[in-house]
């Protein structure tokens, strides 16, 4: 049986009849009308953070002790397993703690910590996936070229800058919070610090962020994607120059896991989105509270599990490195 903790609840409706200054925490309610469903979903979600952990360590550990795979495609993909545990990790925690024991208090500032990682790890991703995309067009399109064209050495400054430019677009999402002195109440109807959801709190004109954050979403990720979809149409058009069908599969299997990637990170993403934007009325806020905690959870348990199954090098040291462990015992 887990302990049911409300405290707060009583005083919800008198919080929102009053103005607050900058408060010293929030209180994370959890996903509204579930009740106590929500425990069950803890085995979900718990079960998504551990297959991220374990499969993104050992993705990451199998790439660190194979000199063989230090190259340019597998620091990216090192890169991605990274990002993958950074934005896993800045969101279960509290997820978990919130779904299993109810509303929790949650720091001001921890909040707003939260708030950035959470949109800086997700920007961060989707810049790694177009990498990753105009990586294989180089290796397909140009394969006699690519060892001088993709060097580690631009893959690290590639992944610098992207850093860069990731930390320059999100750091105003908090600072757009925290020049508001005013709140309508402290209680935040929601598993985690979510943007948009502590801007429904403050008191005063909100249009900045809205519009900021609307905006960013279609830079970003609408860039992203158009980079993607160019980078594949570069793919499939070098494909089909080939001369057999054998060598258009061949060619066309290195690219099958980073498609099946893509998938697991937009799809829920573009769910997870419209439904927040055009379905605010229609679909109810459980929903989207889920599509996002699916989005932020899905791909970084499913990214290792495919590029493990997927990718010949990675599955075949995995093994290599499971059977000389179990000779040594």
């Amino acid at each position: 049986m887990r302990l049911k903790l409300h405290p707060y609840r009583m005083a919800e409706s008198s919080q929102y009849n009053s103005t607050f200054q900058c408060p010293a925490f929030f209180i994370l309610t959890g996903i509204p009308g579930l009740g106590d469903g929500q425990a069950w979903l803890t085995l979900v979600f718990g079960l998504m953070y551990l297959l991220a952990l374990l499969g993104n360590t050992t993705l990451l550990t199998v790439i660190r002790i194979d000199s063989t795979l230090h190259q340019p495609m597998f620091l990216l993909l090192a890169t991605l397993a990274a990002t993958d545990l950074g934005l896993a990790t800045s969101i279960a925690p509290e997820l978990l703690a919130v779904l299993w024991f109810g509303p929790q208090s949650v720091q001001y500032t921890a909040c707003l910590i939260q708030m950035f990682f959470v949109h800086a790890l997700t920007a961060m991703e989707s810049g790694v996936l177009l990498a990753m995309a105009c990586d294989r067009a180089v290796a397909v399109g140009h394969p006699l070229h690519y060892p001088i064209l993709v060097t580690k050495a631009r893959v690290g400054y590639a992944v610098l800058a992207l850093t860069l430019k990731v930390v320059a677009v999100i750091v105003p999402f908090p600072l757009l919070v925290v020049r508001f002195k005013h709140f309508h109440a402290k209680i935040i109807h929601h598993a985690y610090c979510a943007h948009m959801a502590v801007v429904e709190l403050v008191v005063g004109n909100t249009w900045v962020n809205n519009m900021y954050g609307l905006a960013l979403s279609l830079a970003v990720s609408g860039v992203d994607i158009l980079g993607i979809a160019g980078s594949y149409g570069l793919i499939a058009h070098a494909v089909l120059r080939l001369p057999t069908q054998e060598a258009r599969v061949k060619a066309f299997g290195t690219c099958s896991s980073h498609i099946c990637v893509i998938l697991a990170f937009y799809v829920p993403g573009l769910f997870s989105f419209l439904t927040h934007r055009f379905g605010r009325h229609t679909v109810p806020k459980p929903v989207h509270i889920l599509l996002s905690i699916i989005y932020l959870l899905l791909p970084p348990a499913l990214n290792p599990l495919i590029y493990g199954v997927r990718t010949k090098q990675i599955r075949d040291r995995f093994l290599e490195t499971f059977k000389f462990r179990k000779k040594q015992f």
